[in-house]
């Protein structure tokens, strides 16, 4: 058995360039995708009907038809359209915007998740929309959607191995290859799962960490328990401050 492993051994550099395509296909899709989600969720929480309606038609088109029809129709429907695209861009392009369609609605939540009362005081305050957007909704928003982005992003880099089927050299493509070489089915399979797991566990701690750093301290932080009219003690913005049982109101964890 030791053999078979020094074999596959002689792809080693074929691996990790297949594993860089991936990586770089998946961060580019998701920025595509970060941008068409962002702009989807504000056009279906536009006052105008026919912004709405096209977010609707996309959200609901692209969530509910094959992910891997829709990477066959990018890359070769368009070319019928004049469009030429090669497998890496045509990757990039179907799994940003098929993502972005996922996107749209969990930053949708967000928006939707600000109460509505913090709102109308910035804008009794005479503050911009846009600037009520950027320093009161984004970040709250930001908060209670940054799991759901970063779970996104991890089925993101899992949906790379749909691009074999167009040719592209990613994870899954070249296993396929090599693995026809070796006739290795194991091992190189095995390499392959031990590689997207590395990539996806890589995603899910760097993205702890940057949400630790991102969100610290917390809006809300529970530090004591405590029996008596004051049932906990909270720390808010850095200043610890105990709220009896019967003034306990939402705006005051805010």
């Amino acid at each position: 058995m030791s053999y078979q492993w020094l074999t596959l051994a002689g792809y080693f550099n074929t691996f990790i360039e297949a594993a860089w395509v991936t990586l770089q296909v998946t961060l580019l899709a998701f920025l595509l995708a970060m941008i068409l989600g962002l702009l989807a969720a504000l056009a279906k929480e536009s006052g105008w009907s026919v912004l709405r309606l096209v977010s609707h038609c996309y959200i609901e088109v692209i969530r509910n038809t094959p992910v891997l029809l829709q990477i066959f129709i990018v890359f070769f429907g368009l070319p019928s359209l004049g469009i030429v695209l090669n497998a890496y861009t045509a990757g990039v392009i179907a799994l940003g915007v098929n993502v972005g369609a996922y996107l749209a609605e969990v930053f949708r939540a967000g928006i939707q998740s600000v109460p509505k009362g913090q709102i109308e005081a910035a804008t009794i305050l005479g503050i911009s929309r846009r600037q009520v957007f950027i320093n009161v909704i984004m970040p709250q928003a930001a908060r209670a959607v940054y799991p759901a982005i970063i779970n996104n992003l991890i089925q993101l880099l899992l949906g790379t191995s749909l691009l074999s089927a167009i040719a592209l050299p990613e994870l899954t493509g070249v296993a396929t290859v090599i693995n026809s070489r070796t006739l290795l089915y194991i091992q190189t399979f095995s390499v392959t799962l031990v590689i997207y797991l590395l990539l996806s566990n890589a995603f899910s701690l760097i993205g702890n960490l940057l949400g630790r750093r991102m969100f610290n301290p917390p809006l809300v932080t529970p530090v004591k328990k405590s029996s008596g009219s004051a049932i906990k003690t909270w720390r808010a913005g850095g200043r610890g401050k105990s709220l009896p049982a019967n003034n306990l109101k939402s705006g005051d964890l805010l």
